[in-house]
C-alpha cells in the first residue's frame, strides 16, 4: 500500500511541533505531548526514509528539554547515590511540546524512553554521519549519569503500568542505550572525553547479567522482575513474575540485548507471545491480563513482530503481519492506537471510551512502527 507509505510520511510530519517536538497524537486530548519513547522509534523511522531534517529537529527538541530538567537529573544522581528516594526529583516521561511538565498527574517515572533516544541518536548518528552539536554531548552526558544512577531503581513500564517493580523491556532500553553511547564515543572526541567508556560498559554487562539471572523461566523472558535490592520472589506468588508481554521482542529488536536468533529471544516469540498473545486475525496483545479499552490487538505491536520476524528470515510471515497492519487503515490512512476485534476484556472497552473517548488516532507511533516494518521488508532487495 504505496498510500500508506506516503501519508504515514506526512502524517508524522504534520504533527510535529515547531519546536521539532512529536506529538503522540493530535487528536486525542491524553496523548498531546511528546513521549522520549515515541518519539524515538518516529525519529528512527523518519531516519530510515530520509527526513533527516525531522528527526534531527525531534533530537534537539530533546536535547533541550532535557538541559531544561537538568537539576531535576542532577538531583535525582544525587539521591540515588546516596540511596534517598527520588521524590518528585526525576526526568519525565513526556513533556509538552515546549518542553514543560504537563499539568494532570502522569505515571511519569519511566526509564526506557531516555535509553530508547540515545539509541535513535546514535542511529540518527549512523544515518546521517553529521557530528553531534555541542549542547547534545553535554546532555549525552547528563543522560548517561542518570541511567547509571538509576537503572536498577523500580519505575513504570513502557505502558505505565507496575512501579513497583524493574521491567527487562526498561532495561533492555537502557543496556540499549548504554551500547549506543560507546559507539558513538569513539567517532566524537568530546563524547569521548565527557563519558567513561568502561562504566558504560560495565553497567552494560550488569543489566545483561541480570536479566539472563532473573529474568528467564522455562526458557523464555518475563514481563517485569523483583529489582535488584529485593531477593528474588517465588514466581508463583507474583503473577508478573511469570507472565510475557509483547514488548519483549525489543529485547533483540532492536535493543540487542540478544540476538534475534538466541534461543530464550525465539522461545519467547515462538512459544509465548505467538501462543498467548496474538490473535487468529494477526493482530498482537500487549499482555493477557490487558484491560486498557478492552485490551485490543496493537497496532505498533503487530508491526514490531513483523520487524522481528524480518531479522530472522522469515518474510512470509513478515508480509502477513504488514497486511494486517496495512488493513487497519481508515479511509484517511490513519493507523490507531489499537483495534477492537478481539478484546481480552470485553467489558472494559465501554469503560474507557466513555472515560476518555475513542481510541488515539492517528498514533503516530502506529504509523512510525508501519514505516519501519516497510523499510525491513524492502531491505530484502537490497541484500
Amino acid at each position: 500500500m504505496a498510500d500508506l507509505f506516503q501519508h504515514s510520511i506526512h502524517i508524522i510530519l504534520a504533527a510535529q511541533a515547531p519546536s521539532g517536538a512529536y506529538v503522540a497524537c493530535p487528536n486525542f486530548p491524553f496523548y498531546r505531548y511528546s513521549w522520549f519513547r515515541d518519539g524515538a522509534f518516529i525519529a528512527y523511522a523518519m531516519d530510515l526514509v530520509g527526513e533527516h531534517a525531522s528527526a534531527r529537529r525531534f533530537h534537539d527538541w530533546a536535547a533541550r528539554t532535557i538541559l531544561q530538567h537538568a537539576d531535576t537529573a542532577e538531583r535525582a544522581i544525587g539521591k540515588a547515590g546516596r540511596g534517598m528516594p527520588l521524590g518528585e526529583d526525576y526526568l519525565h516521561t513526556r513533556y509538552t511540546a515546549d518542553g514543560n511538565v504537563g499539568p494532570e498527574g502522569w505515571p511519569d517515572f519511566q526509564l526506557d524512553g531516555l535509553g530508547t533516544w540515545l539509541w535513535a541518536l546514535a542511529e540518527h548518528a549512523r544515518h546521517t554521519s553529521e557530528p553531534l552539536p555541542p549542547e547534545w554531548a553535554i546532555v549525552v552526558d547528563l543522560v548517561v549519569r542518570y541511567l547509571v544512577a538509576l537503572w536498577s531503581i523500580p519505575c513504570y513500564d513502557l505502558w505505565e503500568e507496575h512501579p513497583q517493580h524493574v521491567h527487562p523491556y526498561t532495561l533492555a532500553a537502557i543496556y540499549a542505550g548504554l551500547q549506543a553511547v560507546a559507539w558513538m564515543a569513539t567517532a566524537d572526541h568530546r563524547l569521548a572525553t565527557a563519558v567513561d567508556g568502561q562504566l558504560l560498559t560495565k553497567v552494560a554487562d550488569e543489566i545483561k547479567r541480570f536479566v539472563l539471572t532473573n529474568g528467564v523461566r522455562d526458557g523464555h523472558l518475563v514481563k517485569s522482575l523483583a529489582p535488584p535490592s529485593i531477593p528474588a520472589v517465588d514466581p508463583l506468588s507474583d503473577p508478573l513474575t511469570s507472565s510475557v508481554d509483547a514488548s519483549l521482542i525489543a529485547i533483540a529488536t532492536p535493543y540487542r540485548l540478544f540476538l534475534p536468533d538466541d534461543p530464550i529471544m525465539l522461545a519467547t516469540v515462538a512459544d509465548i507471545i505467538e501462543a498467548d498473545l496474538h490473535c487468529v486475525g494477526d493482530g498482537v496483545h500487549r499482555y493477557r491480563a490487558d484491560t486498557y479499552y478492552g485490551g485490543g490487538e496493537w497496532v505498533l505491536l503487530t508491526a514490531w513482530l513483523g520487524w522481528y520476524y524480518r531479522e530472522i528470515g522469515e518474510e512470509a510471515r513478515t508480509r502477513e503481519l504488514l497486511h494486517w497492519v496495512e488493513a487497519q487503515a481508515d479511509v484517511n490512512s490513519y493507523l490507531p492506537e489499537q483495534v477492537p476485534t478481539h478484546l481480552l476484556a470485553p467489558d472494559r472497552y465501554a469503560e474507557w471510551e466513555a472515560r476518555w473517548g475513542p481510541v488515539a488516532k492517528p498514533l503516530l507511533w502506529s504509523h512510525a512502527m508501519y514505516l519501519i516494518l516497510r523499510r525491513a521488508l524492502e531491505s530484502i532487495g537490497r541484500r
